[in-house]
């Protein structure tokens, strides 16, 4: 029996790669006669572009950019030379990890890091970069990003505005500056969410909360995404409030598709193919995944979805293992997880879950290779 090991991160408690190890440890504890490959995968969340670039045989590149709150820091970029590709991950310059909880505030929070990070990106040749956008700290609509770049956000005093607070008084985008090396460069965004960038489905309303906003931050920044998206398609005619993925990174992907043409892509589904994910999957039995949660929010184009359609493709036999799953889940899911297991059987309050995320996984993965053993190979259920 081969199986084949894919969990994503377990935020806040485990990357990928050692989801994988806990639970490929833990499978031979148990008496399963089996052989294994751990194929940790990213979906564009926070640790997709170091997975990209370990898996497609790139170098970290160190640079010196601005913090979310404009603070010098170390920070890197990946390189893939054979293509001249840069991979960027936006939470190593603009991330969440990088401040502390006390100092979290998006109405502050700027991108720029990233956008600085992209310009060494072009300054060393790139034709191509990839992005992933996810764990942020920011809900700027990308203006960080595009500042860096060369475009200028004016109020009607003709000042710069730098900062999501400041965007309610947009009045001017100034376009005549921009690097023109990022127009002839191929940018493609992995998203790890489907939300638009505005209403109770956007950025401000779903993300802000999350990386610090109260509930007039949340008011601050819908209004200012708004007088945003209103000036870009005032000047581009690109209605960003509408499109797929929009809200991602508080709204970045948005603004990069507008003024940059970044390319807006489903985050797993362009990971498995960068990374030749399907031939994984020619020798398998069974796929294992997870992350911190399943349920029905996994099937709007999380890690573990994406993973469990290629298997279903194959007729593979797919595990589920979350911190959190429905009590009784749905048809949809029950269509691509075969069966879907909690770490705990007892609940837990998220401090202790966190801490134990890695005993919990191996325990749970003992407990599926006991069970697996006493199968040669289980029946796909359709």
């Amino acid at each position: 029996m081969h199986i084949l090991i894919a969990p994503n991160a377990f935020k806040n408690s485990l990357t990928a790669a050692e989801a994988a190890i806990a639970i490929e440890e833990g499978l031979k504890q148990s008496r399963l006669n089996f052989t294994s490959e751990c194929f940790a995968i990213g979906d564009g969340g926070d640790g997709t572009g170091e997975l990209i670039i370990e898996k497609c045989n790139g170098k970290k590149i160190s640079a010196e950019v601005h913090d979310p709150l404009g603070r010098i820091i170390t920070s890197s970029y990946g390189w893939i030379d054979k293509d001249k590709t840069a991979v960027i991950e936006m939470a190593d310059a603009s991330g969440l990890r990088l401040l502390h909880h006390d100092e979290l505030d998006p109405l502050l929070a700027s991108s720029c890091g990233t956008g600085e990070l992209i310009k060494l990106a072009l300054i060393k040749g790139a034709k191509k970069i990839i992005i992933a956008m996810g764990g942020s700290a920011t809900v700027d609509g990308g203006i960080g990003i595009l500042s860096a770049l060369g475009i200028q956000f004016l109020n009607k005093k003709g000042k710069k505005i730098f900062r999501p607070i400041e965007l309610i008084k947009l009045d001017k985008i100034d376009i005549s500056e921009i690097d023109d090396r990022i127009l002839n460069c191929e940018v493609i965004v992995l998203c790890d969410v489907d939300n638009k960038l505005l209403g109770i489905n956007g950025a401000a309303a779903v993300f802000g909360p999350q990386k610090g906003a109260t509930a007039a931050g949340v008011t601050k920044l819908e209004a200012s995404l708004t007088k945003f998206a209103e000036a870009t398609l005032q000047l581009t005619k690109k209605n960003i409030a509408t499109i797929k993925y929009g809200g991602t990174a508080g709204g970045a992907a948005a603004g990069l598709y507008a003024f940059i043409n970044a390319r807006l892509v489903n985050g797993i589904e362009h990971f498995c193919k960068l990374t030749n994910f399907e031939k994984a999957l020619q020798q398998t039995d069974i796929v294992i995944t997870g992350e911190g949660s399943i349920d029905e929010q996994t099937l709007r184009g999380k890690g573990p979805f994406g993973v469990a359609v290629k298997a279903k493709e194959k007729g593979i036999f797919v595990i589920g293992i979350a911190g959190r799953i429905p009590l009784q889940p749905g048809k949809e899911l029950r269509k691509y997880f075969d069966v879907l297991l909690p770490l705990s059987n007892i609940p837990l309050d998220t401090k202790t879950a966190l801490q134990f995320t890695y005993d919990n996984l191996k325990r749970t993965s003992v407990e599926i290779g006991n069970l697996l053993s006493l199968v040669q190979k289980p029946v796909c259920i359709k």
